[in-house]
């Protein structure tokens, strides 16, 4: 008979002890930053109304999103981003309470992705939302919190990209570029298809049709500020690389400045960003660790008119570029004679974290056998009269 082979979904796996161990770990510390700084939680459901992201106007594509039908019919689906329902939560429960709220979660997004894509559709993310606060304090408090929250889950070489709307919009609108060829530019900006983009822009000779063709290259340190500037008297364009440039003093102020650097090809997901926009990348991860901005408009498609910024933490991907240790295993089994649980419990409680567990055995010998078997160092036997140390296997 051919055997069955169970394998779980397509886009998930199993997370085994040391990876599982670093996950929450990493999580753990994350959280406990957020809640030091002010941050409170919440939890959404695992399952939304589809009409939601509809009404929100969010960039994620339909098919991108697992669908359920609930008893009457409705359209459901699984969680796939968890900035549109705390917008939700922002304009119903929390619509007359004051401003700001710090909010922050660590729950799960699903994603329906192609066969064979190689990227996981059940994404682990942590992160938090900064409701009602509008200006250049919470766009820096919201990026320092990120390289904090990077740092606080063990890992130290990564940078901050930091980035803007408004750049590539106030050259757009001088340009009198919107519609359809507006997102074509902004696609062969994101994927800097240079030759592409020359071709659209190719009849143009105007300075913003100049600068638009550098955007795409305009990444690095803090000198990619000056040579933007160098690139326009457009003064909204100006104003932006101002604000950068004061979002960047402050960080560097604060001795982050090692882990900010600029791109002004950061241009996807304009229709849902409206101002500042920022990434995290190191090295190892296989996508970004961080995604985060400035969205003032989400709220209002809920009626109500609240600015907010924030970010999230792609924990699997901060995880895979941490250390690999293996969690140690037990090297002592505990037996217990009849009414003795209490102090057993008392005693593995006494010992170091996951080293030791108690025997499941009926008797000493059956217990002594066991510990042979799976390799521990010691037995520890509990009475009433009191603790025996039995070393094994010399």
């Amino acid at each position: 008979m051919e055997s069955y082979k169970v394998n779980t979904p397509e886009g998930t796996r199993d997370k085994l002890f040391g990876e599982s161990d670093r996950q929450r770990s990493a999580e753990a510390a994350m959280i406990r930053l957020f809640r030091r700084r002010g941050y409170r939680e919440v939890i959404t459901p695992g399952v939304e109304y589809y009409d939601l992201f509809v009404q929100a106007q969010n960039p994620l594509p339909q098919e991108s999103m697992l669908k359920l039908i609930d008893r009457s019919g409705r359209i459901l689906v699984m969680r796939p981003d968890c900035t549109t329902p705390i917008a939700r939560v922002a304009a119903t429960r929390l619509a007359e309470t004051g401003l700001p709220q710090r909010l922050f979660y660590n729950q799960t997004i699903f994603r329906s992705r192609d066969a064979n894509h190689g990227v996981s559709s059940e994404i682990a993310q942590c992160g938090i939302e900064l409701i009602g606060a509008a200006g250049m304090r919470p766009d820096v408090e919201a990026v320092a919190l990120a390289v904090e929250a990077v740092r606080a889950a063990g890992l130290e070489e990564f940078r901050i990209e930091l980035g803007h709307t408004g750049f590539f919009t106030a050259l757009a609108e001088e340009m009198g570029v919107t519609g359809e060829k507006a997102r074509a530019l902004r696609d062969c900006i994101e994927n800097k298809s240079f030759a592409v983009l020359d071709d659209m822009l190719g009849g143009e000779a105007s300075s913003a049709a100049a600068a638009m063709k550098r955007i795409a290259v305009l990444f690095g340190g803090a000198e990619i500020l000056d040579e933007a500037r160098a690139l326009t008297d457009n003064p909204q364009a100006l104003a932006v690389i101002d604000y950068l440039s004061g979002i960047y003093a402050e960080l560097d102020a604060a001795g982050m400045g090692e882990y900010i650097s600029f791109d002004l090809g950061l241009v996807s997901g304009l229709e849902y960003y409206t101002g500042l926009i920022f990434r995290g990348y190191a090295p190892g991860a296989g996508s970004t660790i961080v995604s985060g901005g400035r969205y003032d408009n989400l709220i209002n498609d809920f009626g109500k008119a609240i600015p907010a910024t924030g970010f999230a933490v792609y924990v699997d991907s901060l995880v895979s570029c941490l250390p690999r240790e293996e969690p140690k295993r037990a090297d002592t089994i505990i037996y217990y004679k009849p009414g003795c649980l209490r102090q057993a419990l008392e005693l593995i409680d006494s010992l170091p974290e996951g080293s030791a567990e108690l025997s499941g055995s009926e008797s000493e010998s059956g217990c002594m056998d066991a510990a042979f078997a799976r390799g521990f160092k010691r037995m520890m036997i509990v009475s009433k009269t009191g603790n025996v140390e039995v070393k094994i296997g010399g």
